[in-house]
């Protein structure tokens, strides 16, 4: 075939070819940079985002391409074999091919990355896990569709190729079933948005902030420092409660006077518990009742939500809450039980009998 290229053409011929095709990778690559740098000025003056994306799509360019059409423009000036004409022309457009297959990886990303720009900053965390999860799934699929174009120009029978994938792909889905699976969870968690990057989430006696979404496992930077790596699979099997997503948080608690006091002062504890919550900010009543007769309390219980959901706030009213009742409890003469013991002695012929009992009085 080379034979028959260097007996049909003279020196003369080669070296025309050869200025045409560096002439031609010259015009395209000045052709393409000013274009460039046309839309690049027009992008910087305009709000759309149409002009944006041809900038970058352009951007794309590979050096491939502009060496490929000028030896492919500079062999037009050549006489060249059947064969040798013919696995130029499937060259050139293997290079065309791949060289659409940038441009529309660029493109996808671009359009991703402007999509998932828009929104709330605290869903940051959510726009980059499911920004990097679709972008890997669709450049894949991508690649591969411009792989079996490539294959299908060079002559190679794809249908059959295809085929015996699929044969061999259900073998190796079975095999890597439990990585495949890990791999649908990854793309369940980038979708459904369960969880993203910054949550506090619990799993069972797990609880820590997700750091990394990755294509198999997910990463928990527990309270003690630690990391905790859970796969996909079996973190979208478990129950999760996720911490980060309240809007506000409910508080309970109890507090027990003694059995001595007096009825009026029972009737005041209600309204003294209401007064301390209510004078908290950012906090919205739900109860306060006497609630039972304790073993040696009579206990009230109280409920009430904090509008914020940060554990630390919560922690900071109820601190208030507790400061202002034992103020006003010592103000009122009422106090707070505590577990005691009360000796009854019953006096009586021969030895004394003796009863040990809890009470609520000291």
């Amino acid at each position: 075939m080379f034979r028959a290229l260097i007996a049909s053409n003279t020196i003369q011929d080669a070296t025309y070819a050869m200025l045409a095709a560096i002439a031609f990778m010259l015009v395209l690559h000045v052709s393409l940079k000013l274009s460039l740098r046309h839309l690049g000025r027009i992008a910087r003056t305009t709000d759309t985002v149409i002009d944006d994306f041809f900038v970058d799509i352009l951007s794309a360019r590979r050096t491939l391409l502009l060496v490929g059409t000028g030896l492919y423009l500079g062999t037009h000036s050549l006489t060249l074999p059947a064969n040798l004409e013919r696995f130029v022309e499937r060259a050139f457009v293997a290079i065309i091919i791949l060289q659409i297959g940038f441009w529309i990886s660029r493109g996808l990303i671009f359009w991703l990355r402007h999509h998932f720009s828009q929104g709330e900053k605290e869903d940051e965390g959510a726009r980059a896990m499911t920004l990097s999860l679709l972008s890997f799934v669709g450049r894949l699929v991508l690649w591969a569709l411009i792989l079996l174009l490539m294959l299908d120009n060079m002559g190679i029978n794809v249908t059959a190729l295809v085929t015996s994938l699929g044969i061999g792909g259900i073998a190796v889905a079975l095999a890597m079933q439990n990585i495949l699976g890990d791999l649908f969870a990854a793309l369940s968690i980038g979708i459904d948005k369960p969880f993203v990057i910054g949550d506090f989430i619990v799993l069972d006696e797990v609880m820590g902030s997700v750091e990394h979404v990755g294509l198999k496992t997910t990463r928990i930077r527990s309270l003690g420092g630690e990391q905790i790596i859970f796969s996909n699979t079996d973190l979208l099997k478990s129950r999760i409660r996720n911490y980060k997503r309240m809007q506000e948080r409910r508080a309970l608690f109890t507090i027990g006077v003694t059995y001595d006091t007096v009825v009026e002062k029972l009737e005041q504890i209600g309204s003294l518990i209401r007064e301390a919550i209510e004078a908290q900010a950012d906090v919205r009543l739900d109860r306060v009742h006497f609630k039972s007769f304790g073993a040696f309390s009579l206990d009230f219980e109280a409920a009430y939500y904090v509008l914020k959901p940060d554990y630390s706030f919560l922690m900071d009213v109820q601190q208030a809450i507790n400061l202002q009742l034992v103020r006003d409890f010592a103000r009122h003469g009422i106090e707070f039980a505590f577990p005691t013991q009360t000796l009854h002695i019953n006096p009586g012929a021969g030895d004394a009998s003796v009863t040990l009992a809890q009470t609520g009085s000291a």
